[in-house]
């Protein structure tokens, strides 16, 4: 793991590997910079430079409390400057907040823009975290995530039942205490998709065919990004790096090699 130091000094770690362009990964809640990309990753360091930041309480990161998104915002913009070039950036669900945020931040330093599924705050109202903080005081991480995943994200419980049977589960489970500060900071994260009506990057929004389009604000930004496309990946939900792989790798990679199609350049 490489570290670095913010400005307010949290140590944030990340790793690296490959070459070419600099990828910035931002992994989402339940999983961490291994986890969440361990089926992607590898195909994207024969085509980029990729850094995996590891969020807080995950790898070398501090694991902090009471942090908030704006927090980890400024996390993935001390990686973004430390790099000292023009960087894509990809965010999964929470992750996806923190690399949105770390783009309107820095639109100079981000040439493109990948966002996967970044759900509403509201998939978190102050009933389902009560429950979700009694079963942390109890240390009952297997209900915690089955808890979150079936009532807040409402996954039903034949496929939680079916992962719960495979090797995916046990990484869930271990990363339960950390995606706790997670879902405490998204619980008060004041999302508002017109602040990014200036962010003048290229924008892929994610979707699986199988998510209820609702938890998340895809939509949302779709009405408001000035340069924005939406892609749904037929048959996938809410994890499609890992269900489906190659089909991920192939529509992040066309997204960003690809050149941008402006409306001057269309009409010529």
């Amino acid at each position: 793991m490489e570290r670095l130091e913010t400005p307010d000094g949290t140590v944030v770690s990340y790793d690296k590997g490959g070459s070419g362009d600099p990828l910035v990964l931002v992994h989402g809640g339940f999983s961490d910079h291994h986890t969440n990309w361990a089926f992607v990753k590898s195909d994207f360091q024969k085509q980029f430079a990729v850094h995996a930041i590891a969020r807080r309480g995950r790898g070398d990161t501090d694991a902090t409390r009471g942090h908030t998104v704006d927090d980890e915002i400024t996390d993935v913009v001390a990686l973004i400057d430390m790099l000292r070039e023009p960087v894509f950036l990809l965010g999964h669900s929470y992750g996806a907040h923190c690399a949105l945020g770390a783009a309107a931040r820095r639109p100079d330093r981000v040439r493109k823009l990948v966002l996967y599924e970044p759900a509403w705050p509201e998939v978190l109202p102050s009933g389902l975290l009560a429950r979700l903080e009694a079963l942390a005081a109890e240390r009952a991480w297997d209900a915690f995530a089955t808890t979150f995943f079936h009532v807040g994200l409402r996954v039903p419980l034949a496929e939680l039942d079916a992962l719960r049977a495979t090797e995916h589960w046990p990484p869930i489970i271990a990363d339960a205490p950390a995606t706790l500060g997670d879902l405490r900071a998204l619980h008060g994260y004041a999302f508002d998709a017109g602040r990014y009506r200036t962010l003048d990057v290229p924008v892929l929004l994610q979707a699986g065919s199988e998510s209820p389009r609702e938890l998340y604000v895809t939509d949302a930004l779709a009405a408001a990004l000035p340069d924005v496309k939406i892609e749904t990946l037929p048959g996938q939900a809410h994890e499609g790096m890992t269900t489906a792989p190659g089909m991920y790798v192939e529509a992040v990679t066309a997204f960003l090699q690809g050149s941008r199609v402006t409306a001057e350049s269309a009409a010529t």
